[in-house]
């Protein structure tokens, strides 16, 4: 029997997008709502469309669910943060990481400084999420503690956080593009240094020269000084109790799983705080459950302190499930591919062909919701576009990683920005300005596309095409058999 679906066609695959766009707005903008039902009504849209294209339900429904699968992993690694944080604020882990960073860190280099230690422990575990549930958590407090705006510091933390999560062997993204792209891992990293590079010293120099408003004299050492004594007074503060972060960055680089290595922490979370701050074990589950509570009586680290649990990360949950339903509808119904085709048809020179997938990347990032489909589906897409252009597969690699991987954290429905959102307690919209590796990383890609800088072209006399390849490989096997 004859399939009675029809390609969705360009304008109508846009209603729904359009829609999610004007939801978004109104939610929250005018309203000052989570996302959370206006993601839920774009993807009643969605369904709508497709069930008026002649998709039946039961295909939309699997679309949902496996949308929603692609971040199962990615939602029991944020549950398993959030009983972590709770764990490692009630060990005296957090502060003793807040004091010790109070102690030796000044303002003027901080930002900077939180940058360099991001990107270092990033590097070695290839895990932004890790690096912001560890490291990202402490300076966050550290940073509120000299005075700096705490948006600044997280930007400084996802710059740091995905500069290894785009340049580390053992970041996932970092194998997928070249995987998706046609090329190997390490031709995919040396190439992305031409970027990053650029776009990493940018950062330093603009974190050194943001810090500098906050140096000479402006740190008020009696605030400094209150946070510390009343972190003294309340935990047992000792430098034994920065092993446990230790511990689970040498697990993550030694390939231990992110989750495993993550409940690791929250288990060792659990154990220091028996063992140093004197709690029982039914509030150790308490804390790691509904997070911890701080009773200091001053506020200003009361409101530092009271974070984590499990519960804490429930509607972070809600919103990534929301949002890769809409997503998974939207590519499983073949939208996403109309979209991404028109794209396609304006693409005449490379300048316009990296443009285009830079911004279908960011694109897919804002609509799917989900990193991976954000690199995997335009790298699908526009594979054979920059063969046809004879551009090296690393080029589009590199392209992918430049916008999919980094501008992910910056969008509040994305998997990766609700995370970030939940871990650092501030909302992408507010350290987007201060993003600036993640910022910079798309334009200086763009710059080399439309200037031809490090766009590789594929040397013809060295490299066959795939087809010739295989017409060889069937004529051996033939004379084989003769």
């Amino acid at each position: 029997m004859q399939d009675k679906r029809r390609r969705i066609p360009l304008g109508i695959a846009l209603i729904p997008v359009v829609f999610l766009i004007i939801a978004l707005f109104f939610s929250i903008v005018t309203f000052k709502q989570p996302p959370h039902i206006a993601l839920i009504c774009a993807a009643a849209v969605a369904a709508l469309v497709a069930v008026a294209a002649r998709h039946p339900w039961k295909e939309i429904q699997e679309g949902m669910v496996y949308g929603i699968t692609l971040a199962m992993a990615a939602i029991l690694i944020l549950m398993v943060v959030g009983t972590m944080i709770g764990t490692w604020i009630q060990g005296g882990i957090v502060p003793s990481m807040i004091y010790y960073g109070l102690k030796f860190l000044s303002p003027g280099i901080f930002l900077a400084a939180t940058l360099i230690i991001c990107s270092v422990v990033s590097l070695g575990t290839g895990s932004s999420w890790s690096t912001a549930g560890t490291v990202g958590v402490a300076l966050i407090g550290v940073g509120q503690g000299l005075g700096i705006p705490v948006p600044m510091v997280a930007g400084a933390i996802i710059s740091g956080a995905y500069f290894g999560d785009k340049m580390s062997p053992l970041s996932d993204t970092t194998n997928l593009a070249p995987a998706v792209a046609g090329t190997d891992l390490f031709s995919h990293i040396r190439h992305m240094v031409y970027t990053t590079g650029p776009g990493y010293i940018i950062s330093v120099i603009a974190y050194i020269l943001l810090g500098l408003r906050f140096s000479g004299g402006t740190l008020e050492t009696g605030n400094v000084e209150m946070i510390l004594s009343t972190l003294k007074s309340h935990f047992f503060i000792h430098p034994i109790l920065l092993l446990p972060p230790l511990l689970v960055i040498v697990m993550v680089i030694k390939k231990i799983p992110p989750l495993p290595a993550l409940f690791g922490g929250t288990i060792l979370g659990g154990i220091f705080a028996m063992a140093t701050q004197s709690k029982s074990l039914g509030e150790v589950i308490q804390a790691a459950n509904t997070g911890f509570i701080s009773e200091t009586k001053v506020k200003f680290v009361d409101d530092l302190l009271n974070r984590g649990g499990l519960q804490s990360m429930m509607a972070t949950v809600a919103l990534i499930i929301c949002a890769l339903s809409f997503g998974g509808i939207m590519e499983r119904t073949g939208m996403l591919e109309t979209l991404a085709r028109s794209l396609l048809k304006r693409v005449k020179r490379t300048g316009s062909l990296v443009t285009t997938t830079i911004f279908s990347s960011i694109g897919m990032n804002a609509i799917a919701s989900d990193q991976y489909m954000a690199i995997v589906i335009p790298g699908r897409m526009y594979k054979h576009a920059f063969d046809s252009h004879g551009l090296h597969p690393k080029n589009l690699s590199r392209c992918l990683e430049d916008s999919g991987t980094l501008t992910s954290p910056l969008i509040p429905w994305n998997s990766c920005g609700a995370f970030m959102h939940a871990t650092l307690g501030v909302n992408p919209l507010l350290y987007l300005p201060y993003a600036f590796l993640n910022l910079m990383n798309p334009v200086v890609s763009i710059f080399y596309g439309y200037t031809g800088i490090t766009m590789e072209r594929v040397d013809k006399k060295d490299n066959k095409s795939e087809k010739d390849q295989n017409s060889e490989a069937q004529k051996a096997d033939l004379e084989a058999k003769e």
